[in-house]
């Protein structure tokens, strides 16, 4: 399957400002790639793209004050499966667990997963451990929070998500995180791009957050907003909160002026004439006025 992925992304700037983008597929990803995954700069800038710890692509760049444009558009190559479902999946003890899970158990700046421990253990302490007990968790946050971009702030936590009983998609793969660690499942925040593929169109385009929990020796994906299994991610980020894979970090004052985001399977079999075509202007889409939700 082919999925055009891309964004647009104008901001303006009081001042010099530096800016790091988390705006790339990740560094896992593994599919063909027709075009260029790279960020654009419009004017052109000097961009210096580096892996960080978590394998997320960022760029970095100085941006002059006033206008800029922000792009990128490509094709990518996936396989076509829904999420991966094993409802087998075992919940392993914390010491067999492998080291590089642990830092994905323990609360973190969105995730405070020690705030809701207890009522974690109210929730889905009798609950059988491994898979259902992560789906008994996603059915929660499904069900206890109403999506809406007006509910989103940047200081929001898991533990205001649920008292509060709103959010946007980030706000309800923190839940399900800090629900998770808190029953000792090591889980970690994603977010991509996630288009309306086999599901009826839900509206303008936008990045979608999600999460990955560690269970049967591999990492599973799972999405607490729409709660069934999706076709068509693609992977930008992961990390332990969306602290660690956040769109923009800035280093300086800047506006949002227009961002849109597009994901929209390429239908039929092209071949890489008809899809290096495709790629010479950006598609026309409907624009996300308010700040992006993942």
């Amino acid at each position: 399957m082919f999925i055009r992925i891309g964004h647009e992304i104008h901001i303006d700037s009081k001042a010099e400002t530096v800016l790091i983008l988390a705006l790339s597929p990740h560094s896992s990803f593994d599919g063909r790639i027709i075009g260029s995954y790279a960020v654009r700069a419009e004017p052109e800038l000097p961009l210096e793209t580096f892996l960080d710890s978590f394998g997320n692509r960022l760029t970095r760049l100085r941006a002059p004050a006033g206008r800029l444009r922000l792009w990128s558009d490509c094709i990518v190559d996936v396989d076509g499966q829904p999420d991966v479902f094993d409802w087998n999946a075992c919940q392993h003890d914390v010491g067999d667990l492998p080291p590089e899970t642990l830092q994905f158990l323990t609360a973190s700046r969105y995730c405070d997963s020690d705030v809701l421990a207890p009522e974690a253990l109210r929730l889905f302490g009798a609950t059988p451990p491994g898979w259902a007990r992560v789906q008994a968790i996603c059915n929660h946050v499904h069900n206890h929070l109403t999506f809406g971009y007006g509910f989103g702030r940047p200081t929001k936590t898991a533990s205001d998500a649920q008292r509060e009983k709103t959010g946007v998609c980030r706000d309800f793969a923190h839940l399900a995180i800090a629900f998770c660690r808190a029953m000792s499942i090591p889980a970690r925040y994603a977010s991509g791009y996630l288009g309306d593929i086999g599901v009826p169109y839900s509206g303008a385009g936008d990045f979608c957050a999600w999460f990955e929990a560690y269970l049967g020796g591999r990492w599973y994906t799972f999405d607490a907003r729409y709660n069934t299994p999706r076709i068509g991610r693609v992977l930008m980020v992961r990390g332990r909160d969306a602290a660690d894979g956040a769109m923009i970090t800035s280093f300086g004052a800047y506006d949002l002026k227009g961002f849109r985001v597009w994901t929209d399977e390429v239908p039929g079999a092209p071949d890489d004439a008809r899809l290096r075509d495709m790629l010479t202007s950006l598609p026309r889409t409907e624009a996300l006025t308010l700040a992006p939700s993942g």
